[in-house]
């Protein structure tokens, strides 16, 4: 409150005036309209036009750089605003740059020319790099700077992606996809290592502060940025048995962290049980990652989805409910219709790794039509208090 103009801030309209407003609620309903899209499309149910390189490439594409990075975006552009002190984007600015992620989601699904899409899709991550970046060299925060290398690693991800799929090739767009899904391990791993314990000592009101676990920050930071580059560099494009063990020892690394941090009176509280959950799911997700390169399992997508529906998508439905009621000046104390939202988010995510596991079909139908209705509810919630004003009269 006291780093910006008080005046001219409330004189901004107020989805415009912190990151966290018009990227969490276009992402959440981008959530809603991206798995509703995919569900038609897998039912036979095609519209036109065909997005750039058919449905599944789009669908595999937006569900981490149309949805994830708008998340993404929306949290960090946010909290560099807390790490340094310094006014964040707002107004205009902040308008311009959602208006450029809203540019390539329709220009991706519209099957937009090559000369059109790539500097509308391609442009968007590296800007919001270059602001972080920005934000942290002012102050000189060295802290942060691995957040912007994350960044950076991201969109390199996407541009594998997008040109994968406009030169018709599978392969580059799995690899592209698989660092992607372990940027996002990275930054679960590097995020969640620091307020989810944060988080359920101050909700508990425990006491104490809990020991200092470098080694498994440091296990889990680097880990997931080794296993960035080997899978930008193509290595670990197919099962490696040598990656067995590494994804073995992240998996466990984490597990790790989820029993230490646990306290049973966290089931009482729908903002921490769903955050323990959530990376629960990236425990899942990593032993299943270990079990594919060692051969005993057959199917990638079963592990991949632990990650994106339950990890990702869990971390994310959590995040995006508590920062909105602080960010917004009211009680940690969601509406009581998010405690269903949590749980059908965790449906799907069994839906789409269990039940599709042994029935395809209904799995699928399950786990889309239980995110849509969490991101839904979560939507139908809090779109009003990310239109309005601070509850509490103050900017942001």
């Amino acid at each position: 409150m006291q780093i910006i103009d008080r005046d001219r801030a409330l004189s901004i309209p107020p989805l415009w005036r912190m990151g966290f407003r018009p990227f969490f609620l276009g992402g959440t309903f981008f959530a809603v309209l991206a798995i509703a899209l995919w569900l038609t499309a897998l039912n036979g149910i095609t519209t036109n036009p065909v997005p750039v390189g058919g449905w599944l490439a789009w669908h595999r594409h937006e569900m981490f750089f149309g949805f994830g990075a708008a998340i993404v975006s929306g949290f960090l552009l946010t909290a560099v605003q807390n790490w340094t002190g310094q006014p964040g984007l707002s107004g205009r600015h902040l308008a311009a740059l959602a208006g450029l992620w809203v540019a390539g989601r329709l220009a991706w699904a519209g099957g937009a020319p090559v000369v059109l899409l790539l500097p509308l899709e391609l442009a968007f991550l590296p800007t919001v790099a270059a602001i972080v970046a920005w934000q942290l060299w002012r102050v000189r925060q060295w802290r942060n700077y691995p957040v912007v290398a994350v960044l950076g690693l991201m969109a390199v991800a996407d541009a594998l992606v997008t040109v994968g799929a406009l030169r018709g090739d599978a392969e580059l767009q799995r690899r592209g996809g698989l660092a992607a899904a372990w940027v996002i391990v990275t930054l679960l791993g590097l995020i969640g290592g620091r307020v989810i314990p944060f988080f359920t000592r101050r909700g508990l009101a425990l006491k104490g502060t809990p020991e200092d676990l470098r080694w498994v920050d440091w296990l889990a930071m680097g880990g997931g940025l080794f296993m960035i580059f080997l899978t930008l560099s193509g290595w670990s494009d197919h099962p490696q048995a040598a990656l067995t063990v590494l994804c073995g020892s992240l998996a466990l690394a984490h597990l790790f962290r989820v029993i230490y941090w646990y306290d049973h009176g966290i089931w009482k509280v729908p903002l921490l049980w769903s955050l323990h959950l959530a990376y629960a799911w990236l425990v899942v997700s990593l032993a299943g990652l270990a079990l594919w390169h060692g051969g005993l399992i057959a199917t990638l997508g079963l592990p991949l989805h632990a990650l994106t529906v339950g990890a990702m998508g869990g971390a994310i439905l959590a995040m995006v409910a508590r920062v909105s009621l602080g960010h917004t000046g009211r009680e940690l104390r969601p509406p009581a219709a998010m405690g269903m939202a949590f749980a059908l988010l965790n449906v799907a995510a069994l839906g789409r790794v269990g039940v599709a596991a042994m029935w395809p079909k209904v799995g699928l139908l399950l786990a889309g039509a239980c995110w849509i209705a969490a991101f839904g509810l979560f939507c139908g919630c809090y779109a009003p208090m990310l239109l309005r004003p601070r509850a509490d009269g103050n900017p942001g």
